[in-house]
Order: structure tokens, then sequence, then C-alpha cells
């Protein structure tokens, strides 16, 4: 019998003004959540109050839309929120584009190059698994909440289905969606459930 470490309920931030015209955002301070994603994250909120389920810590990270989106989870739950080094992918040049353009300009697996001045996806996912490790070990024995954006998800689901870089990507995480993974001992884990949007 798997026994269990730590189980994470990943929440995607709420949607932005880049996240609904589909531009490439890695940066920290902008843009904020519009009024669509404020509805997104009250809709997280309601669900997570239903399933009445007892969370010990939230974590968030840092950019502007995040933190915004844990801070109204955290009311809800009235609990501190702890922020952490989950950054989404530097993308380099590319950041401020729109994808399809990114697309017509470099092909179908633009996505898992490497932008110039951007990290590449092996580097992206390493640093994603090095802190997803670090929490587990943080917290044994507990359930946690994890505020972030849709391709630290990506790459959180690749390292448990053991995804190649092009399959990564074709797992869609829309903003506003909770993806729940567990964290066995032996470095196992498994998904429960994921990009799951409440009504």
């Amino acid at each position: 019998m798997f026994k269990r470490k730590c189980k994470i309920t990943f929440v995607s931030h709420g949607a932005t003004v880049h996240s609904m015209d589909g531009i490439i955002c890695d940066t920290e301070k902008y843009p904020k959540l519009n009024e669509f994603g404020e509805e997104e994250i009250e809709k997280v909120c309601e669900y997570l109050e239903k399933r009445g389920v007892a969370y010990d810590k939230i974590y968030t990270s840092a950019s502007a839309r995040c933190t915004q989106s844990a801070q109204i989870i955290a009311k809800l739950f009235k609990k501190e929120i702890t922020t952490i080094d989950l950054k989404a992918r530097n993308h380099g040049d590319w950041s401020g584009r729109l994808y399809s353009d990114v697309y017509d300009e470099y092909g179908p697996n633009a996505i898992i190059q490497k932008p110039e001045g951007g990290e590449s996806l092996e580097v992206f996912n390493k640093r994603v698994s090095k802190m997803i490790d670090k929490l587990v070990e943080e917290n044994k024995g507990n359930r946690i909440i994890v505020v972030t954006t849709p391709d630290v998800i990506q790459s959180a689901i690749a390292k448990t289905l053991n995804l190649d870089p092009v399959s990564q990507f074709k797992n869609l995480i829309k903003t506003g969606t909770l993806t729940q993974i567990s964290y066995f001992e032996d470095d196992w884990s498994s998904i429960i459930y994921s990009d799951y949007a409440p009504i």
C-alpha cells in the first residue's frame, strides 16, 4: 500500500487581459486579474468551501495574478499566504507576443524551443520539480494549495505522468481551474483530477 506524503491542490490563477488575448506573459508585476478572473477564483472558492476539506497551508507564486488569486482563497480559509519561487517559464523575446504569432513563425513545436534570452523547457521543468519536491518534503502529512501559472501545473503533471516535452503541452490548463496530485513515498505520485473548472 502506498503511503501518502502530501496532497497538493494546484490552482491556476484567474484570467487576465493577457491570458484572454492569448499573449505570452512571464512578467511578475503585470497583469493583475481582470473581472472575469476574479469571478473564476470566486467559483474556485465556492467549490473548495463545498468540499469542506481543511488545508494546512496556502502557497503562491510571486506574480501579481497569482498573489491576487491566492489572497481571495486565503480569505476563505482565514490563512496566511506563503510566497514561493515558482515563476512561470521565462520566454525571453517571446514574452508579450501572441502565442499564435510564435506558432506561425516557429511551427507547432515552438513551445518546446528555447526562446532568445529565455529558459529552455528542460531547465524550467527541473526548476519546477525541485520546488515541488521541496514543498512535499516540508509538508509531510499535509494538504496544501499552490496557486501558480498554467505552465507550472503542466510541468507538475508531466513529471507525474513521465510525459515527453511535446506531450507536456497537450494537457490544457485553463485559468481558474484546479488540479490535484497526491505525492507518496518512493517518489511516486498520482493525478486525482486536472483542469477542473467549477461551474
